[in-house]
């Protein structure tokens, strides 16, 4: 098995199309082409990381934070990260980050939270935008259906919860339902006189390398006309946050010794109590704060999250209770959840957990 291999189940889970522009997520150090001695899942990858790695013989690391966020200039061992890519490179690791790919994901690092917390109901915080695209491409009638059977076979055609909702056929250049035209596009340099059929069909993003090979593969013309557009929809299952609700509801203080041990956490800094109960819960793990009104307008009684600053805490604004559980804690769970996915795709090869705490904030 090699590092490919690996990133293959990982972007399955996780698309890096879905990162956040200001990421750095996918391989941060090492061939893709190298085979595998052994996985290490981490948090971060610090250099007691690195050591446990060559410890365990393990020659790749997933790590849920990049460990190279800003640009390297230089590699001389002035601070932990120069250190960290330098060791790494020295004893052959690689390193892949997933970060805001697995936050935005369905079944990532909120979905996470909300399983900890035993939260049903579950949906998207904030859902992205911009995730859908439309194909639209001509092709004789004769070959419509091989066709479309290829597209799907590639993923398109299947946004969300409805299967194959997406595809249509039409008569090129008609609206009347009429599949019969003369088109002129098609093979180069003939003319065609036999029917055409249009084919519209939806698929997700981080597809289109995918859908676009398969056109070209099962299409007879030597150049194809199609065009593709991306929708504004907000998609769903794709994006930052979730949503969700306790079995029972809790008083305000019942509710926050109850986060207190779900989450393993030693301290929560938390805004107003509002004397209501806690039924309908907001959650973000990592740094939050840019989601609170999000959070209110779901009308949820409590917001999860991490890294409020002295002011975010008045935008609570007495309509919802904030919780700062500390950013390590509010994703600590995420590398359980990396082993448990690599292991159930990965069957015949140890994935290990790491066992370092990587966690910067230390409690008095």
């Amino acid at each position: 098995m090699i590092v490919q291999d690996v990133i293959n189940h990982l972007e399955e889970l996780a698309p890096l199309a879905y990162a956040e522009d200001f990421d750095n997520v996918g391989l941060l150090v090492g061939n893709k082409q190298a085979q595998i001695t052994g996985i290490l899942v981490t948090l971060d990858t610090l250099e007691t990381v690195i050591d446990e790695a060559i410890q365990q013989n393990c020659n790749l690391i997933v790590s849920f934070h990049p460990i190279i966020f800003k640009g390297l200039k230089k590699l001389t061992g002035k601070n932990y990260v120069e250190r960290v890519v330098m060791k790494a490179i020295k004893h052959d690791i690689a390193i892949y980050s997933i970060h805001t790919a697995l936050d935005n994901a369905l079944q990532g690092v909120n979905d996470m939270i909300c399983n900890q917390l035993q939260l049903k109901n579950k949906h998207i915080l904030i859902p992205q935008s911009e995730t859908i695209k439309k194909l639209t491409t001509y092709v004789p009638k004769d070959e419509a259906e091989k066709l479309r059977t290829a597209l799907f076979d590639a993923g398109a055609g299947s946004i969300g919860n409805y299967s194959n909702c997406s595809f249509n056929v039409e008569g090129f250049g008609t609206y009347n339902g009429n599949e019969n035209s003369n088109p002129t596009v098609g093979e180069k340099g003939k003319t065609h006189t036999e029917a055409e059929t249009k084919i519209t069909i939806t698929f997700p993003k981080h597809l289109e390398q995918q859908v676009i090979k398969t056109l070209f593969k099962n299409h007879s013309y030597e150049e194809v006309a199609y065009e593709i557009i991306t929708l504004e929809n907000k998609n769903q299952n794709i994006g930052i946050g979730m949503v969700g609700e306790l079995e029972e509801s809790m008083t305000e203080l019942d509710f926050l010794g109850y986060l207190k041990t779900k989450m393993n956490t030693k301290c929560i800094r938390h805004s107003s109590f509002l004397n209501k109960k806690i039924k309908k819960i907001a959650v973000l793990g990592g740094s939050g704060s840019f989601a609170i009104e999000a959070a209110k307008s779901t009308g949820a009684d409590a917001f999860i999250t991490s890294d409020l600053k002295y002011h975010d805490f008045f935008t609570a604004e007495n309509s919802i209770l904030l919780a700062d559980i500390g950013h390590y804690e509010s994703e600590q769970f995420t590398k359980n959840l990396l082993v448990a996915y690599l292991t159930k795709k990965i069957t015949n090869f140890a994935i290990i957990l790491s066992k370092t705490n990587t966690n910067p904030v230390k409690y008095f």
